[in-house]
């Protein structure tokens, strides 16, 4: 029960999954969260263990359960990893209510559930360390990206605020904004003839910036959110 245990969403595929085996090669217990068992199934055996907890993040009771269960289990949580992440490419036109909320839910309103539910954990710790992947996008949207660019811009303030609050017991706090990722999601959007590989970060690129949050070589930087992206 002494291994540190870190929380991922999305941990089937792409950031997450990247971000789950990075951490676990850095020592760390992986509690994986997604929709798909099969894909976290497949995630566990990359990292060689892990706790797989099925779960919709945009279901707030379910967030605090899985929470819950990673404590009961576990006995800890020193980290949370927000990756999970909706990307469609809708006008303002077209795009439903309920597609609205979903992004928003997704992408913001889970990041809320996520720290809410391990808050009094890392109170009764006096330590813990948030991660939320946000994008580029937060401040310079591709056209069609009006409920996406919004969700993640409130995910950079959330994290600033949580970071200040997260100050005074021991927790850490960053916001993680990546322009193009070599991703499953990004490619439904832009096709390698639209946008060159060599133009996109790797998963592994930005797991490996999130384990520098989550193991504290960027204490300093807590409340910031962190900016990456290929040189020009």
């Amino acid at each position: 029960m002494q291994q540190p245990v870190a929380l991922i969403t999305g941990a089937g595929r792409g950031i997450g999954r990247a971000a789950a085996i990075e951490l676990s090669r850095r020592g760390y217990f992986p509690a994986l969260l997604a929709r798909s068992r099969d894909q976290l199934q497949e995630t566990q055996s990359l990292c060689g263990h892990g706790l797989i907890l099925a779960v919709d993040v945009t279901d707030a009771v379910a967030v605090e359960r899985a929470v819950a269960q990673c404590v009961e289990q576990r006995g800890r949580i020193d980290a949370i990893v927000h990756c999970a992440g909706l990307a469609p490419v809708q006008s303002i036109a077209e795009m439903s209510v309920e597609q609205w909320h979903a992004v928003l839910d997704t992408n913001l309103s889970a990041a809320f559930y996520l720290c809410k539910a391990a808050w009094p954990t890392f109170v009764r710790q006096g330590s813990g360390a948030v991660v939320n992947v946000s994008s580029a996008a937060a401040r310079d949207p591709f056209p069609g990206f009006a409920a996406y660019g919004a969700a993640k811009a409130g995910v950079n303030l959330f994290g600033l605020s949580a970071a200040r609050e997260g100050h005074k017991i021991g927790v850490r706090v960053y916001t993680i904004a990546p322009a193009a990722v070599e991703t499953e999601m990004f490619r439904r959007i832009l096709s390698r003839e639209q946008y060159p590989t060599e133009k996109t970060l790797s998963p592994q690129d930005v797991a490996r910036v999130i384990a520098q949050c989550v193991a504290g070589d960027l204490q300093y930087a807590s409340g910031e959110v962190i900016y990456l992206h290929q040189e020009p």
